[in-house]
C-alpha cells in the first residue's frame, strides 16, 4: 500500500485532483458568501406598482403607502401599464385600489377590496416576499380605516372619545385582499427547472470541454489545428441539438410546464447549451487545462448572478453588473418565459448569440496564434552497400 501511495503522489494528475478539490471549496465559499451577503436587507430594492382608481379614501391611502412602505414604489401608471411592467419583471407586484373602494368602505356589511397581482414566473422568493407584504398592507390598511370609521360614527353618537377608540379597536376589519397570480407555476419541481437546466448544461459543457481538450492533446500533430477545431465545432453543434432534445423531452415527460411550446423550449435549450459549450471551451483553448479553474469560478458566479435561485434585484451592484456578461442570466430569463409564461425571448436569444459569437471568435484567434506542432518524421533507413 505504501508503494501504491508513493506511486500516486508522484503522478501530476493526483496533485491536480487534490488542488481542484481545494479550489472548489475556496471558489464557492468566497463567491457565495459575498454574493448572498445582505440579501434580506436588499428586499427594499424590490418594486411595487400602486394603481389608484379611487378618488376618495383610496387616493389618500395610496399616497400613504407610497411614502411609508420600505420598497421602491412606482406610481403614475394605469392598470394595463402596471401589468405590462409586471409581465416584464420590472416590478414584482401590482397593488390596485379599485374605483369603488371608498363606496365599499361606507357601505354597511361590505368589505372594501385591495387587489394584488403577482407574477409567479420569477424566482420563488419573489412570490413568498410579495405575499407577505400584501398580507401586511391589507392588515394595516384594514385596521386603519376600520378604527377611523368606527371612531367617527361613535363620536357622532356622543360616545366619549376614549370609549369610542376602545370600541373601534374591536371591530372587524373592513378591508379584504383579492390576490391574483399570473403565469402560475405548478409545484416546486417546476419552479426548480430553470436552475436545474442551467446547472446541468453548464457542468456538462465544462466536463465535455475538459475531455475534448485531453482528446485534442492525445490526437497530437498528426491532424492540423484547423481540422481539429472544425471537428470540435461539428461535434458541439450536433451534441447540443441531440442532448437538448433528450433533456427537453425528459422534462416534458415528467410533467414539466411548456407555456411557450415544446419546440421553443427545445430550440432555446439547444442555443444556450451550445453557448455554454463554446464559452467553457474558450478558456480551455486559451489556457489549456488551467482553463478549468476559470470554468469552476464561472459556474459559481453564474449560479449566484443568473437569478435562478435568488432574484437579481437583491444582489449587490457588482454581481448584478457581472450577470449582464454571463450567458446563464439570459438562459434563466428565457427559460422562465418559455416554461411559465412571460414576454418574448428575442432579446435573450440575441444576447446568447452574441456571447456565443464572441467565444467562437476568441477561440479562433487563440487557435490561429498557436503554433502548429510539427509532425515527427521517422528517419529513413538507407541500406549500406
Amino acid at each position: 500500500m505504501l508503494y501504491a501511495l508513493k506511486a500516486y503522489l508522484k503522478k501530476p494528475a493526483t496533485i491536480v485532483g487534490v488542488v481542484m478539490l481545494l479550489m472548489f471549496q475556496v471558489i464557492f465559499s468566497i463567491i457565495w458568501m459575498t454574493g448572498y451577503k445582505g440579501i434580506n436587507e436588499n428586499t427594499t430594492k424590490l418594486s411595487i406598482a400602486i394603481v389608484n382608481e379611487d378618488q376618495g379614501a383610496g387616493a389618500k391611502i395610496s399616497e400613504q403607502l407610497a411614502s411609508s412602505l420600505p420598497f421602491h414604489m412606482v406610481t403614475g401608471m394605469n392598470l394595463e401599464e402596471a401589468k405590462g411592467s409586471l409581465e416584464r419583471r420590472e416590478v414584482q407586484m401590482v397593488l390596485q385600489v379599485p374605483a369603488d373602494f371608498s363606496q365599499q368602505l361606507q357601505s354597511q356589511g361590505q368589505q372594501a377590496e385591495l387587489r394584488y397581482t403577482i407574477n409567479e414566473s420569477n424566482p420563488m422568493m419573489i412570490k413568498s416576499v410579495m405575499q407577505s407584504v400584501a398580507a401586511q398592507i391589507t392588515a394595516t390598511v384594514g385596521k386603519q380605516v376600520t378604527i377611523q370609521g368606527t371612531e367617527a360614527v361613535l363620536k357622532q353618537a356622543n360616545v366619549p372619545a376614549a370609549q369610542a377608540q376602545g370600541i373601534a379597536q374591536g371591530v372587524v376589519d373592513k378591508v379584504n385582499a383579492n390576490m391574483t397570480f399570473t403565469n402560475p407555476v405548478q409545484g416546486m419541481n417546476n419552479q426548480m427547472v430553470p436552475m436545474m437546466m442551467v446547472l446541468a448544461s453548464f457542468v456538462g459543457a465544462m466536463i465535455m470541454g475538459m475531455n475534448f481538450q485531453q482528446a485534442t492533446d492525445m490526437i497530437g500533430p498528426g491532424i492540423s489545428k484547423w481540422s481539429k477545431f472544425g471537428a470540435r465545432v461539428v461535434i458541439n453543434v450536433s451534441s447540443a441539438i441531440v442532448v437538448s432534445l433528450i433533456g427537453s423531452s425528459l422534462i416534458a415527460g415528467l410533467g414539466g410546464q411548456h407555456a411557450g411550446g415544446f419546440i421553443s423550449v427545445w430550440l432555446f435549450q439547444a442555443l444556450f447549451l451550445l453557448t455554454f459549450m463554446f464559452f467553457a471551451q474558450m478558456f480551455l483553448i486559451v489556457f489549456g487545462m488551467a482553463g478549468m479553474l476559470f470554468n469552476m469560478t464561472l459556474l459559481s458566479l453564474q449560479l449566484v448572478s443568473s437569478g435562478a435561485m435568488v432574484p437579481r434585484e437583491l444582489l449587490s451592484g457588482f454581481y448584478q453588473g457581472l450577470g449582464h456578461y454571463l450567458p446563464a442570466t439570459y438562459a434563466v430569463d428565457g427559460l422562465m418565459n418559455l416554461l411559465f409564461g412571460g414576454p418574448s425571448v428575442v432579446s435573450d436569444v440575441l444576447l446568447l448569440v452574441a456571447i456565443l459569437a464572441a467565444s467562437l471568435f476568441v477561440s479562433l484567434a487563440a487557435t490561429g496564434l498557436r503554433k502548429q506542432t510539427q509532425r515527427a518524421v521517422a528517419p529513413i533507413a538507407v541500406p549500406v552497400k
